[in-house]
């Protein structure tokens, strides 16, 4: 038994259903001019790409590097070499028990390659190593300075087994997620030229003009606004209108302003609906003609908005015009404006797969955190905030909405296998202690902010963070100061312990004792992470009050969560003491039962210890 569910008190209902960037930051700009004509027969493409680069930083550049993630799908890449060496693969990506990617054909296998690339008109030297292209510059690019790369590539579109690829298993013919050659983001910490060994992704803010020519029978969505809608009609055509098309194939028009990548999908089947929401974007939804799924794809329109209301009103306004829902990929994937997630689901997952990617929107195609080295900020912020949405949109009436984050990391810790937060994505020795670091740890992160500095503050805090960081790359200390100066407390302790340590929270009731009219009661810190405590004293007449024991390092105390009881501010507790003696008002025989953390928000991993009750 974890922690009494008596004595549970919901914390939420006041939720809103609510540091600016050190003037030294600086961050890269990108401009990507792309013409692609794509095969839907042989699922090969070419193209060419005008990126202009801007260097915002300090430093004169020599090198740049470019990602070419479709070259993950060859036997023999880093990807199928780590799918075969880690302890846990990935389902998605094994077949009887053997990697997939190991087993692909030429035809079936990806590949990106760079067939020619000029720096200002100036042919420049570069050699491909794997998933990264390795670029000498023909001219140094000055700090300040602008400089224009022009390439052709070539690519092969591999076979649906992570994120993208063609012809998966829903049948949507194209998934067309990190397909283009990206360039590497450069910022204060250097070049970020991560080999794609299957985790998430980093990306240089920057607009996107790219224009697609395929079969004239497919129907294409994803990121972007459609800049040509009446040659293309497919759902973009002013209602009422008829759009005629000649030739067999299609090229469609997309802008993207001030975003970091590009995605799209497209199938000769697809629905494609719209929702316009009065207060808020166009919302596009793109979905298999299947009996199966048309009713929850249905369903699922009036939901998104809901979901989207819900983000603008507890973090801060989508940014954008438009966003796309698109069946497609291998479950859920966000991009800029934009998902992929698969459709065969039961309604309630279909719901909760599209909160989580919308949500993404916000932590991660907003806020661009670095998620090779910070992924438990947007998966694990996006985890939180999509937690209280579904509990919020789909009526699930749940007292504490994280209650399977706590489940999975006292799994975590119990596995023996946890790593610390500030772990490089790629290094994780399991896929269990990644996903339950970055989801399940990331979404506490927050959830247990809440008891620390109260909930009010922190979705004020998680606010202030949007409203600061936006269209940045903010860092685990930007999201930790937002809440210092929403709380006037100092919460360093508390990223580093949580983030950087596998230190674990472990508080006990050591002792309770009469003395006098009064009743002494022992508290004991037994892990090595330290925390304030919220005790809970419920008495034999029936009722409550709470006592506040204040972390001294913390060097502030939140407001009372619990304003309909009784609460009592105790002596600031210095971590480095094991044991807090507390003396209470109340006669031992008058104690019904003492609790520590009612709320179910410190991640303590013994509940067992955390109750007081008589003996009878």
């Amino acid at each position: 038994m974890r922690k009494s569910q008596v004595f549970l008190l919901s914390i939420f209902s006041g939720l809103l259903s609510l540091s600016a960037q050190n003037t030294s930051y600086w961050q890269q700009h990108v401009d990507y001019t792309m013409d692609v004509e794509m095969d839907v027969k042989t699922f090969q493409y070419g193209g060419t790409q005008k990126l202009i680069y801007t260097n915002n930083s300090p430093d004169v550049l020599n090198r740049v590097y470019y990602h070419l993630f479709f070259n993950a799908f060859q036997p023999g890449s880093q990807m199928d070499a780590r799918l075969q060496s880690i302890k846990d693969p990935d389902g998605r990506m094994m077949e009887n028990g053997k990697s997939r990617i190991a087993s692909l054909s030429e035809t079936d296998m990806g590949y990106l390659h760079v067939q020619s690339l000029t720096q200002d008109g100036k042919p420049v030297t570069f050699v491909e190593e794997g998933t990264i292209l390795v670029v000498d510059l023909a001219t140094p690019l000055p700090s300040g300075g602008k400089t224009t790369l022009e390439m052709e590539f070539k690519g092969q579109v591999p076979a649906q087994i992570r994120r993208s690829g063609r012809n998966s298993s829903e049948g949507v013919a194209l998934s067309m997620s990190q397909w283009y050659p990206k360039l590497s983001e450069y910022d204060f910490e250097g070049w970020h030229a991560n080999p794609y060994i299957a985790r998430e992704f980093h990306g240089v803010w920057g607009d996107f003009d790219v224009k697609l020519t395929l079969d004239k029978d497919y129907v294409v969505g994803g990121t972007g606004y459609l800049q040509n809608p009446q040659e293309v009609g497919h759902g973009y055509e002013t209602p009422g209108t008829k759009v005629k098309t000649k030739g067999k194939t299609l090229t469609w028009h997309f802008k993207a302003p001030n975003v970091h990548d590009f995605m799209w999908g497209a199938d000769p089947e697809y629905i494609h609906d719209t929702l316009q929401m009065e207060d808020g974007p166009a919302l596009h939804f793109y979905y298999k003609n299947d009996p199966e799924i048309l009713d929850n794809w249905k369903k699922l329109q009036s939901k998104t908005a809901d979901a989207m209301r819900f983000f603008n009103k507890n973090i801060g306004e989508y940014p954008y015009k438009q966003y796309s829902v698109v069946q497609g990929g291998d479950g859920g994937m966000e991009y800029a404006m934009s998902t992929l997630i698969t459709g065969k689901r039961s309604f309630e997952s279909l719901v909760g797969v599209m909160v989580h990617e919308l949500a993404h929107s916000w932590f991660q195609h907003v806020l661009a955190t670095n998620e090779s080295k910070h992924e438990w900020m947007d998966e694990g912020f996006t985890t939180f905030i999509s937690s209280l949405c579904m509990n919020e949109i789909m009526e699930q009436g749940k007292d504490n909405p994280f209650e399977g984050s706590y489940k999975g990391y006292y799994a975590l810790v119990n596995s023996g296998l946890e790593k610390p937060q500030a772990t490089h994505a790629d290094r994780y020795a399991t896929n269990f202690a990644y996903g339950i670091a970055a989801y399940s740890k990331g979404a506490i992160f927050l959830s247990q902010l809440g008891y620390i500095i109260g909930q009010d503050k922190l979705m004020e805090t998680v606010r202030k963070y949007y409203e600061d960081f936006k269209f940045k790359h903010p860092v685990p200390n930007d999201v930790k100061r937002s809440a210092e100066k929403i709380s006037g407390m100092e919460l360093d302790w508390y990223l580093v312990d949580w983030t950087q340590t596998t230190n674990t929270i472990d508080y006990g009731i050591k002792s309770v004792v009469a003395e006098g009219n009064k009743t002494k009661v022992a508290l004991e810190r037994i892990g090595d992470m330290p925390m304030p405590i919220d005790l809970l004293l419920a008495k034999s007449d029936g009722t409550q009050e709470t006592y506040y024991i204040p972390l001294q390092i913390m060097r502030g105390e939140k407001e009372n969560p619990y304003p309909s009881l009784n609460r009592t501010v105790a002596k600031d507790w210095m971590w480095a003491h094991s044991v807090y003696e507390l003396i209470i008002e109340v006669p031992l025989d008058e104690i019904q039962a003492l609790v520590i953390d009612p709320s179910q928000l410190m991640a303590d991993i013994n509940g067992e210890n955390n109750v007081y009750q008589p003996k009878e």
